[in-house]
């Protein structure tokens, strides 16, 4: 996950990784664009992996394939999910505003609705 992280061009933070008895490991990298994080149950040949990212040189697609890779993924299933604030007034938000000041506006134009 920290090779993945790297491989992406994150700015690793910290990461924590807890190995169960007798098998399986839950762990999170955190980086300054957030974090990815892994959960696997090998009795069940299954790993559930997170990559959150923000920010526009992050490459999240990579981290996941080298994941994919690393695991011998068989049947890798992805899903991308847009989160957070996604624009205001159809602008790209930056990742923190411009000149300090909180952003305010109306979200209810911007929810998304996941099924």
């Amino acid at each position: 996950m920290v090779t993945a992280a790297r491989e992406a061009k994150a700015t690793i933070i910290e990461s924590r990784f807890h190995q169960f008895s007798p098998f399986g490991i839950s762990g999170v990298v955190v980086i300054a664009e957030s974090h990815l994080t892994i959960h696997t149950w090998p009795e069940y040949g299954y790993a559930a992996v997170d990559i959150f990212t923000c920010g526009d040189t992050l490459q999240p697609s990579v981290a996941a394939q080298y994941v994919i890779d690393k695991l011998q993924s068989k049947h890798p299933s992805l899903v991308e999910m847009k989160r957070g604030l996604l624009s205001l007034g159809g602008e790209a938000l930056p990742h923190k505003p411009l000149n300090g000041e909180p952003l305010i506006y109306d979200r209810s134009k911007e929810l998304q609705m996941v099924p």
